[in-house]
């Protein structure tokens, strides 16, 4: 999939917002990881959520047809709005955070370069925007009976959880505070570098206080000043008919804490199907092997084949050869999200008897004298009768 917004969407630079959002609903249709099966659903799915945020807000598709997709993408990575105001957020820079260097080295150009290159603040502060908090994965298995109805399925997941005691900030509320006097409260340093281009301020979080600005005399003893502490959580999920092994399942703000006070990252499960002593799943597919015996496949019966919504009439037409295959249709799989079912394919396979009684015995010699066989019975009567057939 291209980078550039426009073709992730599938549209032309000239679309309507209207256009804009209908090819997004049909790309986030084919690719939301909960039923695509592409391996690179996830960020695929990303790259679409991204064009469509971007290519439907007015500012900030002005920037980035101006821009380009390179330089808009580089000053998004940076914390540089691009959108802002539609000028890129910079006095009289024309949107380019990388442009118009010729007019001085002054105080213009280490503004933009503070705000493409400097690091982040403490936190609540502008520049250390709250976050969302890391996604993190587990894996569920379940049994392809609870893939064919759907299932609820508690499952237990250890997580970062914030801190009960110190409700995340690290330190106990008793604790004493100060200033911190390396950044005065800022929650950032700044450096001064001489370059070819000038010279550069760059702003880092302060390393002392770790971009918070104050100092406690006291970390929180549960946490260790982590704000948050490691537990176990015990979690139900819904399994969707249909669902199929190596997919994945999201539950959204099941995941990490945010370091900043952002929302909670997601839980990804991934779901993982056990092997079936009946039933060989192929897609919506099922397939299933019948043993029948000679006569069966000669004559033709009326059987039972399983299915896993219970047993169903089965004709077996006279005349059938071993190996052969038939589709019972609808007998398969839910499709996920999708109305009807896949079908399900019955293998026919002939069994040999190990062993006759002597009525059956001569009735079979007779058969394969009525065929003008020449078989002799001691000597690998059964072998024979089996490459015949």
């Amino acid at each position: 999939m291209s980078e550039d917004f426009y073709d992730v969407l599938g549209v032309g630079p000239d679309a309507s917002a209207e256009e804009i959002k209908q090819a997004y609903r049909k790309k986030a249709t084919e690719y939301h990881p909960d039923v695509s099966d592409d391996p690179d659903a996830e960020e695929k799915f990303k790259k679409i959520q991204k064009a469509k945020k971007v290519l439907t807000d007015e500012e900030k598709r002005q920037a980035y047809d101006r821009m380009g997709h390179d330089r808009f993408e580089q000053a998004e990575k940076h914390g540089f709005d691009a959108g802002a105001g539609g000028r890129g957020g910079a006095g009289g820079m024309g949107g380019d955070p990388f442009g118009g260097m010729g007019g001085g080295m002054g105080g213009g150009l280490g503004d933009i370069f503070e705000q493409v290159f400097g690091g982040g603040g403490g936190r609540g502060r502008g520049r250390n925007r709250p976050r969302k908090g890391q996604d993190l994965r587990t894996e569920i298995r379940i049994d392809l009976e609870e893939a064919y109805t759907g299932a609820e399925k508690q499952f237990t997941v250890e997580r970062p959880e914030t801190c009960d005691t110190c409700e995340g900030e690290g330190h106990p509320p008793s604790a004493d505070a100060e200033t911190c006097p390396e950044c005065q409260g800022r929650g950032q340093v700044t450096q001064v570098q001489q370059t070819p281009l000038g010279r550069v301020q760059q702003t880092t979080t302060c390393p002392r206080c770790e971009g918070g600005g104050t100092l406690y005399s006291e970390t929180c003893g549960d946490c260790r000043g982590e704000g948050y502490v490691r537990n176990e959580a015990t979690l139900s999920v819904e399994i969707p008919e249909g669902i199929d092994d190596g997919q994945t399942l999201r539950m959204e703000r099941e995941g990490a804490p945010s370091p900043n006070g952002g929302p909670h990252g997601d839980l990804l499960i991934d779901v993982s199907i056990r092997d079936h002593d009946t039933f060989e799943r192929d897609g919506d597919d099922l397939r299933y092997r019948l043993p029948i015996s000679f006569p069966q496949a000669t004559f033709g019966d009326s059987v039972q084949v399983p299915t896993l919504d219970g047993d169903v009439e089965f004709e077996i037409p006279d005349g059938t050869q071993s190996g052969e295959t038939f589709r019972l249709e609808g007998k398969g799989m839910p499709r996920l999200r999708r109305r009807g079912h896949g079908n399900l394919y019955v293998q026919v396979q002939i069994v040999t008897p190990e062993s006759l009684n002597e009525e059956q015995r001569e009735a079979l010699e007779a058969f394969a004298e009525a065929g003008g066989e020449d078989i002799e019975v001691k000597e690998g009567f059964f072998e024979k009768i089996k490459r015949s057939f």
